[in-house]
């Protein structure tokens, strides 16, 4: 855990950045040059609990002293503004921060080159603002389908062309990172590699925005501490996904923990979407803990759409229909509405559903 960490000044040079780090360094300190959050900071790795605060203060170049009790000071301090989702065949998307709330579909694995393109258009005119899906497909079994590999991302990369979406895809490797760089916008770190710290600097360093998500077993500190890792890299597009966790309760698929949406809010800037489509592993909750997760405060949705669903290679059961996304956008933006009712005119909660059933706009 780092101990201290410089704030530079806004304006700054490479040569005095560099006198810092040699004055860092002639105390005997170990100290770590990082670009984040719109600031610039030395991160000092080693113990300076006796070394007196003005000491460091005094250096040239220095704007704040900021000594550290967290242990994902970087998470703590993100910046403000929304995570920006860029494409060279898609309209901009910036999410968290205030901005509308995104629904980002597709299917749990690209079958082929004719299915993926067919959910993007669905998902498309239903109104999602973003195409997912898997081209490499972490198993349970090493007997189940593990996806078709980079003649996925081909095929992804044209349907987010066609249907003008960025396109979101998960890598479980460097090797697939690198392969995955010319093809998709969004860089998925899943569940069960949320502990690989190297792949998670490997992602941080691509400059792709990252969306990672939470293990199936990891505390909340633990989640933001895996941020930490990507953030230290100076890569401030981090996405969080919270895509519930393991529990007792034998008939879902995973427990899907609203508190951690509510507690990361009032922690981070981050914006954090969730996964109703894992944290229940059945369809026909889907739509009810999307619901849960808006008015929880999630900045938007990740949700497997199947043209099938029970045909669906992996994951049928937990997969929905395109008109049942289309129920799903609707709810999104009707509870956005009221949530934002809340934020402006003080309406209280009865008084924000009351507007809605009213309106017509929220229905079982």
């Amino acid at each position: 855990m780092p101990d201290l960490i410089l704030v530079l000044k806004a304006t700054i040079d490479i040569d005095s950045e560099r006198r810092v780090l040699a004055a860092v360094s002639d105390m005997g300190l170990t100290g770590q040059l990082v670009r984040s959050a719109g600031n610039t900071v030395v991160v000092i790795q080693s113990d300076v609990s006796a070394i007196p605060t003005h000491l460091f203060s005094q250096m040239d170049g220095v704007a704040k002293v900021v000594r550290l009790t967290a242990t994902h000071p970087l998470v703590l301090e993100a910046d403000p503004a929304p995570v920006r989702v860029s494409s060279s065949s898609a309209e901009t998307i910036f999410l968290g921060s205030g901005q509308k709330r995104h629904v980002i579909a597709g299917p749990c694995s690209v079958e082929s080159r004719e299915h993926i393109l067919e959910v993007a258009r669905a998902v498309k005119a239903r109104g999602a603002t973003m195409l997912r899906g898997g081209a490499f497909k972490p198993r349970t079994s090493p007997y189940e389908f593990g996806g078709l590999g980079e003649e996925a991302l081909e095929y992804l990369a044209e349907a987010g062309k066609i249907a003008g979406l960025p396109v979101v895809s998960e890598v479980m490797s460097a090797r697939q990172l690198e392969k995955s760089l010319d093809y998709i916008d969004v860089l998925q770190i899943g569940a069960r590699n949320m502990y690989n710290y190297e792949l998670l600097k490997e992602a941080g360093l691509s400059g792709k925005p990252v969306l990672l998500k939470r293990s199936m077993s990891a505390t909340v500190d633990e989640f933001l501490h895996a941020a930490e890792y990507v953030l230290l890299t100076g890569n401030v597009n981090v996405i969080l996904c919270e895509r519930g966790i393991r529990s007792f309760e034998p008939r879902l698929r995973n427990t899907l923990d609203l508190s951690s949406v509510a507690l990361i809010k009032s922690t981070t800037c981050l914006p954090v979407v969730v996964d109703p489509s894992h944290a229940t592993g059945r369809r026909d909750l889907v739509r009810t803990m999307s619901r849960a997760a808006i008015a929880a405060g999630a900045d938007g949705l990740l949700i497997e759409v199947h043209g099938q669903p029970d045909k669906s290679i992996s994951d049928a059961e937990q997969a929905i229909a395109p008109d049942q996304l289309a129920s799903i956008v609707d709810d999104v933006r009707a509870l956005s509405e009221a949530l934002n009712l809340v934020t402006e005119d003080g309406a209280g909660t009865s008084d924000m559903m009351s507007k809605l059933v009213a309106s017509g706009s929220f229905k079982s």
